[in-house]
């Protein structure tokens, strides 16, 4: 890395001029769009042209490069000021783009978007979670490092800045994450803190008057403060804080919302809404600015970026000259290195898990672990562990170390009960590109991680989730720790594959499925009781890959189709042999993951599902997804209520979930049609 004393430095004046540029480009965007957040960008411009300048390490031509620094705008509503840094650096992000800030189909929206723009690593607007995926991305680094650093050359050693705001550390995930930061010693990162005293309520001395440098020191961090309008100031701290190793730093600037506009510096208006015709014009005066033409790039400002990109180039050379000798010297390394920035898994991966899976009765928890070795030894990316349970959820690695301060080479993580920081954080370490990440924890705690859940969703990363003790019959602990609604609320989230198996074969191939899909996270809930093992006579596998299929079928007279899932299965099993008894045919589907089977084409929906069929579905939870499956006129068998506390067995009976009484309940129903 080359020392900072060797990087031009521009002049004061063309320094002024760039960091004007990034304020009014963000300024005319807002006013054009006439909506935004105007105030962040021109408060914090003159940090961001620090960063991007002096520090960090990036190829506009190659956005992917795999040892670039990353740059986290946790504070996403200021994106403009990050859209207009690409813009400036070089990155395929023409002005055009720029002009349609927020408009539909723009690359510019309202927040960042990982996906669209080249350089955004990471979708940012719900706060808290930017600073979160950073944590992520400088633990992949070190962990990068550890595996494959020999000598002086590591191909991975980046660095992680970012810009966080007030409202980043008032968000809880914030402090889960920093606390983790800390634990970890995770010195490669360095976050810029928009201390503007303002948010969108008024001064934040409304509800926050902490003292965050004492916090964050608390945390284990290394503290700093800086006027963020003193740039050579500004360089020698955040340099103090790249010097600073062995601990996360946190650079506080009191910094100055909607910098440079007359009435509205300081001022919560300047938050989320344009200034105004009359204001622009007034700061543009204020700062020397000329009022027209909007969207103005003086020449020596490109320029100006322009060296700085042909500056780093070198560096991006040499990197790639030392890769090839490594990958000479240590082909084994290298190709392990392929492997995982790739994610790869083996083509036969969905047969090599499900012949891996236990056949006999158990938890599919327990499966779900057997599984989970196997998979850690076909897939070198997947890394993992969960917020402080994994004694019950049984998701260690076994093979494996644990990451630790100053010993990232291990797979397995320990969160500590923090499940809203951990998701966030494996989200991080799934953009940072070279590992499949899961987490786990109780289902009825993903009330705690959903935010970044969504978040894994809506950037279609693949990111797995394992939660375990999935219904009421996790028993004695009751309501507060039994999963209601859950599967529902859950299955709502677009591109979330939920997957809930009912054995060891069906939790093979949801791991497997997990590990396949590059476009999206999957979550799979898993039981802490012990299930019956299945019978599977005639059983193709490949049935598994369709979300839904006949587990038991029944050709004599008209038979009712009863739909399980998960701990159900077994029990619509034992339900269909009585109702046959009873004079009944009852057909048996087992669909783990019913999003799944609706995505199929119609011919196989139709063979799993006649359409005239009598359709009973039966899922220890809320029923209100089921009635799509069901139909108007099917029979939805759930809870729409709370649990209870007591042993399995005894809440089997209370809610009705034995073979007996789901018989009496679908003849009923049935004999009532």
């Amino acid at each position: 890395m080359r020392p900072l004393s060797e990087l031009a430095r521009p002049e004061p004046a063309l320094e002024q001029l760039a960091v004007n540029t990034l304020r009014f480009l963000a300024v005319d965007a807002v006013e054009k769009a006439k909506s935004g957040h105007p105030g962040m960008p021109m408060g914090m411009a003159d940090a961001a042209f620090v960063i991007w300048t002096r520090f960090l390490r990036y190829q506009p031509h190659d956005p992917a490069w795999p040892d670039r620094d990353r740059f986290v705008l946790s504070a996403g509503h200021g994106s403009m000021l990050l859209y207009a840094l690409l813009h400036l650096s070089g990155y395929d992000l023409p002005l055009e783009e720029l002009q349609r800030f927020r408009q539909l189909g723009s690359r510019t929206p309202g927040h960042p978007e990982l996906g669209l723009a080249p350089g955004v690593e990471t979708t940012t607007g719900p706060l808290g979670q930017g600073f979160g995926n950073g944590v992520g991305m400088a633990l992949a680094s070190r962990m990068l490092s550890a595996r494959f650093g020999s000598g002086s050359f590591s191909p991975a050693s980046y660095r992680v800045f970012g810009i966080v705001s007030d409202g980043d550390l008032m968000e809880g995930v914030a402090s889960e994450a920093a606390s983790l930061a800390g634990h970890w010693g995770l010195g490669n990162l360095v976050y810029l803190y928009d201390d503007n005293h303002i948010t969108i309520e008024g001064d934040t001395a409304l509800a926050f008057t902490e003292d965050v440098a004492r916090r964050l020191e608390a945390y284990g961090w290394q503290v700093g403060r800086v006027d963020p309008y003193d740039r050579p100031e500004l360089e020698a701290a955040i340099g103090r804080a790249v010097a600073e190793t062995g601990r996360p730093s946190l650079v506080i600037t009191r910094s100055h919302i909607a910098y440079g506009a007359p009435k509205k510096q300081d001022t919560r208006e300047a938050h989320g809404e344009p200034l105004g015709a009359e204001e622009v014009a007034a700061a543009k005066r204020a700062l020397g600015w000329p009022e027209s033409p909007p969207f103005l790039i003086p020449p020596e400002v490109r320029v100006l970026f322009a060296e700085r990109a042909a500056g780093l180039r070198p560096e991006y050379d040499a990197w790639h000259e030392r890769m090839k000798r490594w990958q000479a010297d240590q082909p084994q390394q290298a190709g392990l290195w392929d492997a995982m920035m790739e994610k790869r898994v083996p083509k036969d991966l969905f047969d090599q898990l499900v012949a891996a899976a236990p056949r006999e009765a158990g938890a599919t928890r327990n499966h779900g672990n057997v599984v989970l070795q196997r998979a850690a030894v076909l897939v070198p990316s997947l890394a993992g562990g969960s917020a402080d349970l994994e004694p019950s959820t049984r998701t260690r690695i076994k093979d494996s170390p644990s990451v630790q301060r100053g010993a990232y080479g291990g797979r397995n993580f320990h969160f500590g009960i923090r499940e809203h920081g951990m998701a966030s954080i494996l989200n991080g370490l799934a953009v940072a590109g070279g590992f499949i990440p899961y987490g786990s924890s109780f289902l009825v705690f993903t009330d705690y991680a959903r935010p970044a859940i969504r978040l894994s969703a809506l950037m279609k990363q693949q990111v797995l989730w394992v939660f375990t003790h999935d219904s009421v019959f996790l028993g004695e602990d009751g309501p507060t720790h039994q999963p209601i609604e859950h599967l529902t609320a859950l299955r709502a989230i677009p591109n979330l594959l939920v997957v809930r198996p009912a054995d060891g074969i069906e939790t093979a191939a949801a791991w497997a499925l997990g590990l396949e899909r590059r476009d999206g996270p999957t979550l799979m809930a898993l039981t802490r009781q012990n299930l019956p093992a299945i019978e599977r006579p005639g059983f193709e596998p490949a049935a598994l890959r369709r979300g839904g299929y006949v587990l038991r079928e029944h050709r004599a007279g008209e038979a009712v189709t009863l739909i399980a899932t998960g701990s159900e299965v077994w029990l619509a099993l034992e339900a269909s042999r009585r109702l046959d008894e009873a004079g009944l045919p009852a057909r048996v589907v087992s669909m783990p993951a019913p999003q799944f089977f609706l995505r199929q084409d119609r011919a196989w929906r139709e063979a799993v599902l006649p359409p005239r069929g009598r359709r009973v579905s039966l899922e220890a939870g809320a029923t209100d997804y089921w009635h799509r499956i069901v139909g108007p006129e099917g029979l939805a068998i759930g809870i729409d209520g709370y649990g209870e506390s007591a042993p399995y067995a005894q809440l089997q009976e209370h809610f009705g979930f034995t073979p007996e009484k789901v018989a009496a309940r679908v003849l009923e129903w049935a004999r009532g049609k």
